[in-house]
């Protein structure tokens, strides 16, 4: 009843301040507050180990002991990253849910006076128009001239990512493989939050660019055939369930740092100052570059009926033996703010194994 209270305050209070507030600097805040409380994590994880490793020094405890208390401190503060980054990550959902509502409005929505001039900033770019009286006339208005201010000079943007698509496994590099996969290719889904960085190579105009960022991933995949995942020690088979399941789903939540060397063919204009104006996202754009990031939690969600006919449904909390640290390959290549998404994971999804995930679908970089 908490949390739905919770959900509710929050959801009035979003739309309320709907009009003071700017999607980009509450994205920028949700993003700081992960930071943060990842930071305060893992400070706390350090402090604990020192203390245990003095312990050890005086002989307080044995070397078995110490083991024991550093890997029950890294799961509980790793337990504390995912309880307090997914509040804040079900904020962001509610965030970008109220932008796509037009509940909340982008930066460019908001405009400050100065005398007889309207001035508004994205980034480190002031624009500003004339508004004195000479200028209320209808006629005139589609004369008004917009002054840039460092315009050219800007080599740095940011974008806000989404992307939305399918999951799948891949069986020792084999693109073939997919066809014998034992996970349903549709139902497979993976969902992307992200904030990103695009900065020019070079300080004049040009279409060539380095991307980098940090995102939220959510990663599912669903088993066929009534079958779901069981940890047997240091392996994970795929078995058969005894009941007759309606959901077998393996979720794992993890924070990627991404990087691409984006080719942008947006054509670049000049004004009539004879300044090169740098344009971006206006034209096709190529991606390539890859990821490093690491897991946040895993679970199993199992939903079935039991003998009396009573619908179960069954929430598995463990790693099921997945690796910790993921890297791997991506890109895309689109039109303007739309492009076509895939992502492959380096490293197995398992250990000791060579099944390896794979993702494609579809990314928007909204700016």
């Amino acid at each position: 009843m908490k949390r739905i209270l919770l959900t509710l305050v929050l959801l009035c209070t979003t739309i309320a301040q709907s009009q003071e507030k700017t999607f980009e600097k509450e994205v920028a805040k949700i993003s700081k507050r992960i930071e943060m409380i990842t930071k305060q994590q893992k400070d706390s994880l350090k402090t604990k180990v020192v203390a245990i490793d003095k312990q050890l020094e005086n002989g307080e405890i044995t070397d078995e002991n110490a083991n024991i208390l550093k890997k029950e401190a890294a799961e509980y503060h790793a337990k504390q990253i995912e309880v307090l980054v997914s509040e804040q990550e079900r904020l962001l959902q509610l965030l970008v849910q109220d932008k796509t509502n037009g509940k909340i409005a982008s930066s460019d929505d908001f405009f400050g006076e100065n005398d007889d001039y309207k001035t508004f900033s994205i980034g480190n770019t002031t624009f500003r128009f004339n508004v004195s009286d000479d200028d209320n006339d209808r006629n005139r208005r589609k004369e008004r001239k917009w002054n840039y201010k460092n315009r050219s000079s800007r080599r740095t943007s940011t974008q806000f990512v989404f992307a939305m698509g399918i999951n799948n496994v891949l069986e020792n590099n084999q693109l073939n493989s997919l066809n014998d996969s034992e996970y349903q290719l549709w139902r497979s889904r993976f969902y992307e939050l992200g904030w990103t960085w695009k900065t020019r190579f070079s300080k004049e105009p040009s279409q060539l660019y380095f991307k980098y960022g940090v995102s939220f991933l959510w990663n599912n995949l669903r088993l066929e055939d009534n079958q779901v995942h069981e940890k047997n020690g240091d392996i994970t088979n795929i078995v058969t369930y005894p009941n007759q399941l309606t959901e077998s789903r393996l979720r794992h939540v993890q924070m990627n740092f991404p990087m691409h060397v984006e080719w942008d063919l947006s054509k670049n204009k000049t004004n009539k100052e004879g300044n090169v104006l740098d344009r971006r996202n206006e034209s096709v754009r190529i991606g390539l570059g890859g990821f490093v990031g690491f897991k946040l939690g895993t679970r199993q969600y199992l939903e079935y009926r039991d003998n009396n006919g009573v619908a179960i449904t069954e929430l598995q909390k463990n790693n099921f033996n997945m690796n910790t640290v993921n890297y791997g390959i991506s890109s895309y290549i689109g039109y303007k703010s739309t492009s076509l998404y895939v992502k492959y994971d380096l490293n197995p999804l398992f250990q000791d194994t060579n099944t390896r995930n794979i993702s494609m679908g579809i990314r928007l970089d909204l700016d």
